[in-house]
């Protein structure tokens, strides 16, 4: 799934648990934080080393270093005992971003194919290799994009009251314009100006 539909559905699904407002933005950082080595190392390739996305995609981010990185933070059973350990504690921000981080990697795990992660990590290097892609049309991708933004965009009617900040608002907006936008363009405009061979 696409970084920002994992904070939008993260807040729908926990938020109907844990309805109290507060603990939005912990939900939402848990949501997109397993995501973050990934745009760490495309701000490093891109900008610093200068990289093109070929390397980035097919050499850099398959260094180990970047591999274990990007494992580790999408790995359930990390999650799962940052779960367990912050609910003994009762330090309950720490233990909804943490349970978030888990939903993200549950919802991951059916809509990787040839980018799959090591959900397992560090116990197992199992990588689930789905025939569905949120992004490749050759693994049903434009499917499942498809209905990864009619989620999204149902999460929001649920999400948009539930938050009590005019940015997290925005946000929801901003985010459901940008699908409907990119929807539009690649479903409706695009097609017609693309010539038959």
């Amino acid at each position: 799934m696409n970084t920002p539909s994992h904070a939008i559905i993260n807040l729908a699904l926990i938020s109907s648990q844990q309805p109290d407002p507060q603990y939005a933005l912990a939900i939402a950082v848990g949501a997109v934080l397993p995501d973050a080595p990934i745009f760490v190392l495309y701000f490093w390739a891109k900008f610093v080393r200068r990289q093109t996305e070929h390397q980035i995609w097919s050499q850099t981010y398959e260094l180990p270093f970047w591999q274990n990185l990007v494992a580790t933070f999408h790995s359930i059973p990390l999650a799962l005992i940052v779960v367990l350990l912050t609910h003994y504690w009762g330090w309950q921000s720490a233990e909804l971003l943490s349970l978030s981080m888990v939903f993200h990697s549950l919802l991951d795990f059916p809509v990787h194919h040839d980018d799959a992660h090591r959900h397992f990590f560090p116990f197992s290097n199992y990588r689930f290799i789905s025939p569905f892609s949120y992004w490749n049309p050759k693994h049903h991708g434009n499917t499942v994009s498809l209905v990864d933004k009619l989620m999204v965009l149902g999460a929001s009617f649920y999400v948009f009251p539930y938050l009590n900040s005019w940015v997290g608002q925005g946000l929801i907006i901003a985010v459901n314009l940008f699908y409907l936008t990119t929807l539009i363009y690649f479903r409706i405009i695009r097609p017609k100006f693309i010539p038959l061979s």
